[in-house]
């Protein structure tokens, strides 16, 4: 019985609730949603707060109350963990409000949704470099910010990520080897050099350097066993160094 009684409690909360946030919704005055928006936002009714803030944001733009409408819309969004949306937002804010108060958290988190959108190495990484440049204007712009240190992180296993596909291409010109045949001297084994010694030039730093190094020197000893005999010494040789 107390069981029922709870449930019936429950779910006449529920309407009551569905049945105000319906009235703010057909409500014009602008004010009264965005008063009802930071209430949603500080209950954790994300969804709610940016449909409201969505409407509010239009029509209140360049405005002290479109400043922080727009902010908390981008919050909302990042709570509701669509980064790829909050970022957009963030970037709205701080290209509308440069030097508004809210300017430097919404260059990290415009940054650090772009980081949580990035792919697998084996897809595009458009967001990810993206990502890596808001980071980096983020890092001149705010050198004593307290989230230097969570940017630098970010931006560190971002550039791993990018070395790490850069990895993965070497390997595979390495292990297609003479698969085809090119028109050029080295075939696979010279594209998996080029490769890999632009990655360690890109990621100098990275903890794929010894792999990207030893593809490399297999791929170079490769060339040089397979190469006419007037130009063996010749790579040898570079194999040795």
């Amino acid at each position: 019985m107390k069981l029922k009684i709870t449930g019936i409690f429950i779910l006449t909360l529920l309407i009551a609730s569905c049945g105000e946030y319906n009235k703010v919704l057909k409500n014009p005055d602008l004010t009264v949603k965005f008063d009802y928006a930071k209430k949603y936002f500080d209950a954790g009714k994300y969804s709610r707060a940016a449909t409201l803030l969505e409407e509010v944001v239009q029509v209140t733009r360049n405005t002290a109350r479109g400043e922080e409408a727009v902010y908390l819309l981008a919050q909302s969004y990042y709570r509701m963990k669509d980064y790829t949306t909050a970022s957009e937002y963030f970037r709205t804010y701080y290209t509308t409000y440069p030097r508004g108060e809210y300017a430097e958290l919404s260059r990290f988190y415009s940054a650090y949704g772009l980081y949580m959108e990035s792919p697998d190495p084996r897809l595009d990484q458009a967001d990810t470099h993206k990502a890596m440049q808001q980071f980096q204007d983020y890092i001149e712009l705010y050198p004593q910010s307290e989230k230097k240190n969570e940017a630098e992180s970010a931006m560190f296993e971002l550039q791993e990520k990018l070395a790490y596909k850069e990895l993965m291409a070497a390997r595979l010109y390495y292990n297609l080897g003479n698969y085809l045949i090119y028109s050029f001297s080295g075939g696979n084994y010279l594209s998996c050099v080029i490769t890999a010694q632009n990655a360690i030039r890109s990621y100098p730093y990275s903890k794929y350097r010894e792999e990207l190094m030893h593809l490399i020197f297999k791929s170079k000893y490769e060339m040089a066993v397979q190469s006419v005999e007037e130009k063996k010494e010749f790579r040898y040789r570079d194999v040795i160094d």
